[in-house]
Parts: C-alpha cells; sequence; structure tokens
C-alpha cells in the first residue's frame, strides 16, 4: 500500500493508532463506596445502639427493679449485670469503666465527682413521698442512747462519702456537734451490721433494705434521713459510655422511669420478685419497696441548688477536698418523667 502511494505521487494518510478499550472504572468504585458505607454503618450501629449496656446494681435496686416489671422486653441491646453492696464501689466500677451506668444517692454522686471520678449525672430521680426509715441512724435495741447529742465520744459506722455518712454530718450538725466529736468508722454495710449485732459499735447509719432488716430486730432510730436529706438520686454513667453510649442510655433510662411507675403500682409485685433475687424474707422486701418511691425528675435550678449544698456539708465538714465545677457534673440523656407521672 505505501509503495502505491508512492508511485502516485500522493502522501498515505495518517492512521491512528487503535484505541485502547474505555476502562469501566465505576464498578470498583460502587464496591468501595459499599464498603466505606457498610463500615459507616457497623461503626454507628456500635456507638448508638451498644451491644452491651453494662448497668450496675446495689442490694435491691436496679436489677430486681427492671427484671420484675418486663421493662426491659424487646430492648435493642443486651443487658449485663453486675451487682454491689453501696454506691461507694458501684461508683469506682463506673469511674473505672468496668460499668456503663447505675443508680446511686446524690451524696455519695457528689462525694465521688469531687474527688476526681470520671462520671456523669445521666438522669435524676427523687422520692415525691418519703416514709420514715428508708435512711437512719441506728442505734440497738438494748442501747440506752436516744439522742444524736448523746452520740458525743460515741463509735458511729457508716460508709465512706454514702448517704449515711451525708446523715450523720447533718445531723451532728443540727444538734451542735462536730464531726471531731465521735469517733466515725468508715465500714462496708456488710461489716457494719456484723459490728451493730456484735454491740462493737455505737450507731450505725444506714439506708434501705438494711434499715428494715435492723428495725426487725429491734434497731431504734435517733435520726432520720427525711428530716435532713431531699431524696435525690442519680443514674451516675461513666463519663466515656455517656457519650459512646448516649443513644442506648437515653433508651435505658426511658424504660427505667416506667419501671418505676410499674412499681408504684404493682408494689407486693415488686416485692416478690425483690425477695427472689436477695433473699430477704417477703415483709423486709416489701418494706424496702414501700420505703423506695422514686420517679424520674429533670436536672433542674432547685436540684443543683441542693447539690452545692451537699458538696458544701462535705467540704465544710472538712472531709472532702475536691472543687470541681458542678455544672460538669451533669449530662442529662432522658427527657423526663414518662407520660401519666
Amino acid at each position: 500500500m505505501a509503495d502505491y502511494w508512492a508511485e502516485t505521487g500522493g502522501e498515505a494518510p495518517v492512521v491512528p493508532p487503535p484505541a485502547e478499550p474505555r476502562r469501566r472504572w465505576w464498578p470498583l468504585a460502587v464496591v468501595v463506596l459499599l464498603l466505606v458505607a457498610g463500615l459507616w454503618v457497623w461503626l454507628n450501629r456500635t456507638v448508638a445502639q451498644g451491644d452491651v449496656l453494662h448497668v450496675g446494681s446495689q442490694r435491691g435496686g436496679t436489677k430486681a427493679l427492671m427484671l420484675a416489671s418486663g421493662a426491659l422486653d424487646g430492648a435493642p441491646y443486651r443487658i449485663e449485670w453486675s451487682e454491689f453492696p453501696a454506691a461507694q464501689t458501684l461508683l469506682e466500677a463506673i469511674g473505672a469503666g468496668a460499668v456503663d451506668v447505675g443508680v446511686v444517692g446524690d451524696a455519695p454522686f457528689q462525694f465521688a465527682y469531687q474527688s476526681g471520678s470520671s462520671i456523669k449525672a445521666v438522669g435524676a430521680q427523687a422520692a415525691r413521698v418519703r416514709p420514715t426509715g428508708g435512711l437512719a441512724l441506728l442505734v440497738p435495741a438494748k442501747s440506752g442512747i436516744r439522742t444524736v447529742q448523746e452520740l458525743r465520744g460515741r463509735s458511729i459506722a457508716t460508709t465512706r462519702g454514702s448517704i449515711g455518712h451525708y446523715l450523720v454530718l447533718r445531723a451532728l450538725e443540727a444538734k451542735g456537734l462536730k464531726v471531731a466529736d465521735v469517733k466515725l468508722l468508715f465500714l462496708s454495710p456488710g461489716d457494719a451490721k456484723a459490728a451493730f449485732d456484735s454491740g462493737s459499735i455505737d450507731a450505725w447509719s444506714i439506708w434501705s433494705p438494711y434499715t428494715a432488716t435492723a428495725f426487725a430486730e429491734g434497731a431504734r432510730s435517733i435520726a432520720d434521713g427525711r428530716d435532713y436529706l431531699t431524696g435525690y438520686g442519680f443514674d451516675a454513667a461513666n463519663a466515656d459510655a455517656a457519650t459512646a453510649k448516649r443513644t442506648v442510655l437515653a433508651d435505658y433510662l426511658q424504660r427505667e422511669a416506667r419501671a418505676q411507675v410499674w412499681a408504684k403500682t404493682h408494689p407486693q409485685a415488686f416485692a416478690k420478685a425483690l425477695a427472689k433475687d436477695t433473699g430477704l424474707p417477703l415483709a423486709i422486701a416489701l418494706s424496702h419497696v414501700l420505703h423506695q418511691p422514686s420517679v424520674r425528675v429533670p436536672i433542674d435550678a432547685a436540684l443543683r441548688a441542693e447539690e452545692r449544698e451537699v458538696v458544701a456539708q462535705f467540704r465544710n465538714s472538712g472531709v472532702l477536698a475536691g472543687n470541681r465545677p458542678l455544672d460538669g457534673a451533669y449530662l442529662q440523656l432522658d427527657p423526663g418523667p414518662p407520660h401519666g407521672d
């Protein structure tokens, strides 16, 4: 063909090389996008819903309530329970990240928070009706002590940073005594009960269901918590969990609020479940149920003002040195009381 163009004096046309076949890159892009989207959904499913919520419960507390009420039925996450003898040990576990959330009194919460614990109050509750005996400063049946003033120079057992500890501080102050005027011993509830029963301590500041058992055995109250405390409590959460599991915690708190409403209208059913869970006699379990009529409340100005008083009481008594800003303690995740409460 080239010879032909040479003989005729013409120039051979320039023939472009054959075009490379067009590469179809979009299927690969789609696969990559699907993989990225799937990873995003998986990560956010884990964060938002949480495969597992680790919940701590004190004796006679949250676990029995949630299981008996059926409030967790249909929950899109699994609950792993851990049980503790007192708020102090529960808060230690929450602060360390071993537990995501648990209910504690306001005094132990503030004590732990001011001591540097990594916790947040994500929900609040209070006892609107406060029977006597739910929290009390007790003396043995045969004790000659009749008043708080007679505790001067005597021994009082309670758990450090607990609502029992706070009751001692308030009761002593109200009667013109100082902490230095008594011998304050910090013991776990179990150890304190053993000391109380043996007569090796003069008084014991404790809460239900321990009070119900002590009353049944003849103990007397010389100071009742309803005269000194407002009855606030918190759903305390690990600070990291409060962010990483925000959605699942909010759902759990709403279920807990519904369970509290159920407990008010089904005290006998709750008491039976509680007796089975804890081994308490049914009468003691029922007494505990009737002394714990808590409902969900907002973390509002009134609550915050009361909590400032709690912290001030601990600090003025010389048992607390922390000075963390209280506004950083709260991160309310639930919308408030359930409808009809």
